[in-house]
């Protein structure tokens, strides 16, 4: 995309900004965090995989990093309102959008404005948008 067009971008999700995940685990490995939270090394199974979790993130970084550069990938939320949209289009532009995070598309974005401003839609993480957005770029999207 040209420099003409200034979208909303936010590198780092503010607190409270997730997504569920849920998982199945084996009797075993579930007794066992539950035994470590019992003897107090965590306060409850969540804390225990979101430290597991950052952990194996803290390992892979360099990885990471590298392939985030390689692929182009925007990093963090990236916000696309109406008013970006428009401006997009009366630009004569498109997007193709690749973003490790969330990506997220106001819902009072018409699906017809959608398809006519972005050409490609890559998230690795989560997609924020309408029903009719998603189904109007589920072409799109990979």
């Amino acid at each position: 995309m040209a420099g003409a067009v200034k979208l909303n971008f936010e590198p780092k999700p503010k607190l409270g900004d997730s997504e569920k995940v849920t998982i199945n685990l084996g009797f075993v490995d579930l007794g066992s965090i539950d035994l470590l939270v019992q003897e107090g090394f965590y306060g409850n199974r969540t804390d225990f995989i979101r430290t597991a979790i950052r952990n194996q993130l803290d390992r892979h970084a360099d990885t990471t990093r590298q392939t985030i550069a390689r692929h182009q990938l925007d990093l963090g939320i990236r916000r696309y309102s109406r008013q970006d949209l428009e401006a997009v289009k009366a630009a004569g532009e498109v997007l193709h959008i690749q973003v490790l995070g969330l990506a997220s598309i106001a819902h009072d974005v018409p699906a017809e404005l959608a398809r006519d401003t972005i050409a490609a839609l890559h998230v690795l993480g989560a997609l924020d948008a309408s029903p009719a957005v998603k189904a109007a770029l589920g072409d799109r999207i990979r």
